[in-house]
């Protein structure tokens, strides 16, 4: 099978399409015709540092939609010719490749009003934006929270899902992106880089901040964001926790909650690995019904993936970009 072969660590800008062994399904297994495969900050950030579990060439790609081809034993929950779409396991070969391998119970059916395109750019940003608003912070109607890096995969699809859930939600934004945050849901943008962006959510919450934070962006700036929560406030971060000695015990009661989404598959807890299905069938049914877009800006080929990783590690990207694979 033709794949983007990773040659070594480190060497993501250099990969090039070539020949490879097909792989074939395990116990639990399905093997995947890919039709298209999301590209995530992950995928350049990972070959950057490599994996112990890695053999070269390695194949990255988290996000792939496609065809069921073939299942291994005590496969129940899905059938060959199935549309699938799933987030894979960070430490097996991925879906930047005509074929790969997942663990069935992960996957979730795609409708077929849905294009094998819109439900590659999902799961890696919209799992993360749901498990972090659903399963974390439980925000609730009339609540507010900031979202950092609104333009973005992770933030655009919790803008979205924010809003549906009728919150009132301030975002992080060049200026260039404003009104493309503000198309999402967002009800107001800050410019992160003219503005102090937690004196100006102090002024428009009147001083009270917000109930929760969703931090995409450092360490540092996950820190900077314990100034604007308000009491009982909760912040999740993916990007690195925050310095839990800034906020003294028995002042603003914060929580705090880490997202690590992929680390579910090293976890063997069987009913979490389930809730990625879980939850792609939900987002993958407000595609459907159009009450939450998929974000896609950008389809390129499985050879314009290299440059497009380059385009996300510089950080000039707002959006999904999707590479497709097979038509």
């Amino acid at each position: 099978m033709k794949a983007l072969l990773l040659e070594g660590k480190g060497e993501w800008k250099q990969m090039r399409v070539a020949g490879t062994e097909k792989p074939s399904p395990g116990k639990g297994e399905i093997l995947i015709k890919v039709k298209a495969a999301g590209l995530n900050p992950v995928d350049y950030k990972t070959a950057t540092g490599g994996n112990p579990l890695w053999t070269y060439p390695h194949i990255l790609g988290l996000d792939a939609a496609g065809v069921v081809e073939e299942t291994g034993s005590e496969v129940t929950n899905v059938q060959l010719g199935d549309r699938v779409v799933y987030h894979g396991d960070l430490t097996k070969k991925g879906g930047f490749a005509e074929y790969a391998v997942t663990t069935a119970h992960t996957v979730s059916i795609i409708p077929e009003s849905v294009s094998f395109e819109d439900a590659a750019a999902l799961p890696t940003a919209g799992y993360t934006a749901y498990q972090a608003l659903y399963r974390k912070l439980r925000i609730t109607e009339g609540e507010s929270i900031l979202i950092h890096g609104g333009a973005g995969g992770v933030g655009g699809f919790a803008i979205q899902m924010a809003k549906r859930s009728g919150l009132t939600v301030f975002t992080t934004a060049s200026a260039a992106n404003h009104e493309y945050v503000k198309s999402l849901g967002a009800d107001y943008a800050i410019d992160y880089k003219e503005s102090d962006v937690i004196a100006k959510v102090m002024e428009l919450t009147a001083g009270n901040g917000v109930d929760a934070v969703l931090d995409t962006v450092s360490r540092q700036n996950a820190t900077d964001s314990l100034d604007c929560l308000a009491f009982n406030g909760r912040i999740a971060y993916i990007a690195g926790a925050p310095d839990f000695t800034k906020v003294k015990p028995f002042t603003k009661a914060i929580s705090y909650h880490e997202i690590a989404l992929g680390a579910v598959h090293q976890s063997n807890n069987m009913e979490q690995q389930k809730d990625l299905a879980v939850m792609g069938d939900t987002m993958l049914m407000l595609v459907a019904e159009r009450q939450l877009s998929p974000l896609l800006e950008q389809v390129i080929s499985l050879e314009e993936v290299p440059e497009a990783l380059l385009q996300l590690s510089e950080r000039h990207v707002k959006g999904k970009i999707v590479a497709r694979v097979d038509d």
